[in-house]
């Protein structure tokens, strides 16, 4: 009997101890609480929800991508060689509503039917196009805080940064003589006159040139004509001897900004007499 008293006890204190432990082992620290705390009230942490985002344009869309967007739909087709003549599709617009965001630039005349389709739910936002890098670079990122990318935007200036250094080192390699080519450009090309490293003697655009600026530009005697090639009106400098670039601001469907960029040094070097 006497032996049976003592295993009671024992017994008792055994599972006592098993239960405190249990408990502990299942109850959270006051650190690890703060953790999670801090992880669902940390706003950099990625979204569950990726954002909707419906553009006009392959460039305000290759913008956007840069920014960080997955869910990105275009309305203008990349084949329209002028996006403002697109008359948007009531399927367009229907796109529109179900955004949460929706970007556009105000030299398009069917902004305002975009701003009426968006309805309450999406967010519209102006982006200022413009491939100047510097440019370019600040409006991705004002992107980026909008969507809730910031890291995205990050990573696509990095690579952008380094590969935009060694066009930009290419295109100056190929200077006839070694010498900065004198530059003529299109308002909305003036960007790949800096790629050119290049400051454009004169500019001209977007309506075509008067014979007045006509004799003022060919004054200038420039080498090259950096031309819109989607708002061209013809050759500019026909008997001045310069050599007219076609250069391309909207990216392809696949939204890669940098191409714009690739293609623009590779008919610049050609131009040039590079290969």
């Amino acid at each position: 009997m006497a032996r049976t008293r003592v295993r009671i006890p024992s017994l008792l204190a055994l599972s006592a101890a098993l239960a405190l432990t249990a408990a502990c082992g299942n109850t959270p620290s006051s650190e690890d609480a703060k953790s999670q705390d801090a992880k669902s009230q940390d706003g950099t942490q990625p979204q569950a929800k990726k954002p909707v985002v419906v553009v006009t344009t392959t460039w305000e869309g290759a913008f956007a991508k840069a920014a960080g967007a997955e869910d990105v739909k275009v309305i203008v087709p990349q084949s329209v060689h002028h996006a403002p003549d697109y008359d948007p599709k009531p399927s367009d617009l229907a796109a529109v509503a179900k955004a949460d965001f929706v970007l556009y630039a105000p030299f398009e005349p069917y902004a305002a039917k975009i701003k009426e389709a968006a309805g309450s739910k999406a967010k519209l936002v102006e982006v200022e196009l413009d491939n100047d890098p510097a440019k370019a670079s600040a409006e991705v990122a004002r992107l980026a805080g909008l969507f809730g990318t910031p890291e995205a935007a990050t990573q696509w200036k990095a690579g952008f940064d380094t590969e935009y250094t060694k066009l930009n080192k290419d295109v100056q390699a190929a200077w006839p003589g070694g010498k900065t080519p004198s530059v003529v450009s299109q308002v909305f090309t003036t960007w790949a006159a800096k790629l050119v490293g290049a400051t454009p003697v004169g500019t001209y655009g977007p309506e075509a040139v008067t014979p007045a600026q006509l004799a003022e530009l060919a004054a200038k005697k420039p080498e090259l004509v950096l031309d819109n090639a989607h708002m061209s009106t013809g050759t500019v400098l026909p008997d001045s001897g310069a050599k007219q670039v076609k250069i391309v601001n909207y990216p392809g469907e696949d939204l890669d900004l940098l191409a714009v960029y690739r293609n623009a040094a590779a008919e610049l070097k050609k131009a040039m007499g590079g290969s």
